[in-house]
């Protein structure tokens, strides 16, 4: 039975959110820089805790992967994306920030004009739902509460977004920081609990299969592979290019990667380690997606065990809260100012209205959905094959789509990446039979086929206001 020692973590944590609400109300953002971006004045700590908070958000998939394959959780789902993190540091920081935009389709409008960048806003407002977090969000519900999951999903969603209606990003990036906290306490209390009570190495040696202890957790080097290459995606993650934009400096944005890196290399040691315990002391787990939840329960007393419920949950709802207000700052700033023209004096009420919408369609996908895995493969499959190449090489290289190339390369490359995923999936090896590759393949395509030499950004014109 849940202790209130347990609850209380979590009322402390609400009533946090509700103060920033609350504090959102009193300085409303009334002109679409300050909404979106926090007047570009993101401090290097606030752009640190609201990054490392908003890119990890599948606690549970963590759990069960280095739960069933050990130490090779960090090698496919970290090390990976901590390449592709530097690649975006050295490479796009700097040159996201020092540009005027003020999100992705930004740049593609001002690159191609407004189809392309209609059509890659239409891209982002699907894939940034958060559906996938929200399920976790009703699963942690369902094992820490045993409350129906599609009740998780919906209380989680509401307590995630509404402090955003006021104030907006600031709002966001102020709960990153709380959620930042929250969830490396728990995961270090947790850890230190397993090995005072268990023991070090030598207890997992003693306990666990040798193929824990593998790189490749028993995997082909094609599955390491093909991880390696999906970790691309970084290069068009919205929630980087938002921070970016934001930082008070271009110094700020790239030297935030960084140590944001350092964070998720912590962390993740962190949350291996305490998947190979679970492993080891519950090794006949039915449902491996619990093995966190089930190793807090043996170990943690009352009190602590809610708090490492907090941590899970904080972990999810950082990111959350974040994609939240992207879908809705594509859909209000993106979409209707882009094509309604309507004022600055405005973005607060369109904004509302696209996290209402965004909160709408977000519960409806995660109540259709059982696998967490399964939504992210598929939407970021769409997302990373229309978005990548049309959105790098407008930073990158001498040469970039022409217009029409792009708004051609958006639309088909996500077409064909969502026949295969729902209509026509090919046999053949793993690798070969993925959607996103044949996206990424028709992309490359188109750009071999139209691209046309860039223009220097000094001359191009101004963003069209």
């Amino acid at each position: 039975m849940i202790s209130w020692l347990d609850i209380s973590p979590l009322a402390v944590y609400l009533i946090a959110l509700f103060i920033i609400g609350l504090f959102g109300l009193r300085h409303k953002e009334r002109d679409q820089e300050s909404l979106i971006l926090a007047g570009r004045r993101l401090t290097l700590p606030a752009f640190v805790a609201s990054l490392v908070s908003t890119w990890y958000g599948g606690i549970l998939g963590v759990g069960e992967f280095s739960y069933r394959f050990g130490l090779s959780n960090w090698f496919v789902f970290g090390v990976p994306y901590y390449l592709a993190a530097g690649v975006f540091a050295f490479f796009l920081a700097k040159r996201a920030r020092r540009s005027p935009e003020m999100t992705i389709p930004d740049r593609l409008f001002k690159a191609y004009g407004l189809p392309a960048g209609v059509a890659g806003a239409a891209i982002l407002v699907v894939i940034t739902l958060p559906a996938a977090y929200v399920l976790e969000i009703g699963i942690l519900f369902n094992q820490f509460f045993g409350s129906p999951v599609w009740l998780g999903i919906v209380l989680g969603t509401v307590f995630s977004v509404f402090y955003l209606f006021a104030g907006g990003f600031r709002a966001a990036v102020w709960a990153d920081m709380v959620q930042f906290v929250a969830m490396y306490v728990g995961f270090i209390i947790m850890l230190i609990f397993a090995v005072t009570k268990l023991g070090g190495l030598s207890y997992l040696n003693a306990h666990l299969p040798a193929s824990h202890f593998s790189v490749t957790g028993g995997h082909a080097p094609s599955y390491i592979a093909f991880w390696y290459i999906v970790a691309m995606a970084t290069l068009a993650e919205p929630a980087f290019y938002q921070r970016c934009f934001a930082a008070k400096s271009a110094a700020v944005a790239r030297n935030g990667i960084l140590l944001s890196i350092f964070f998720w290399f912590t962390f993740d040691l962190m949350t291996t380690a305490c998947g190979l315990y679970a492993r080891a002391l519950l090794p006949d787990l039915s449902n491996p997606v619990a093995a966190y939840t089930e190793l807090g329960a043996k170990l943690l007393p009352t009190g602590l065990l809610g708090l490492f419920f907090l941590s899970m949950l904080a972990t999810v709802m950082s990111t959350v809260d974040s994609y939240m207000f992207l879908t809705a700052t594509t859909i209000s700033h993106d979409l209707f100012w882009r094509l309604k023209r309507f004022g600055d004096d405005r973005i607060q009420k369109f904004t509302a209205l696209g996290l209402a919408l965004s909160l709408v369609g977000t519960i409806a996908i995660a109540t259709r959905f059982k696998s967490v895995v399964n939504v992210w493969h598929d939407f970021g499959s769409m997302g990373t094959s229309a978005l990548l190449l049309p959105l790098i090489t407008t930073y990158w290289g001498k040469y970039q789509y022409s217009p029409k190339g792009a708004l051609v390369s958006i639309l088909l490359s996500a077409s064909v990446t969502a026949l295969m995923l729902y209509v026509i999936p090919l046999p053949g090896y793993f690798v070969i039979r993925e959607p996103i590759f044949a996206g990424l393949g028709v992309s490359l395509g188109v750009f071999v086929l139209t691209c046309v030499k860039k223009i220097p950004e000094s001359s191009q014109s101004p963003r069209p206001q």
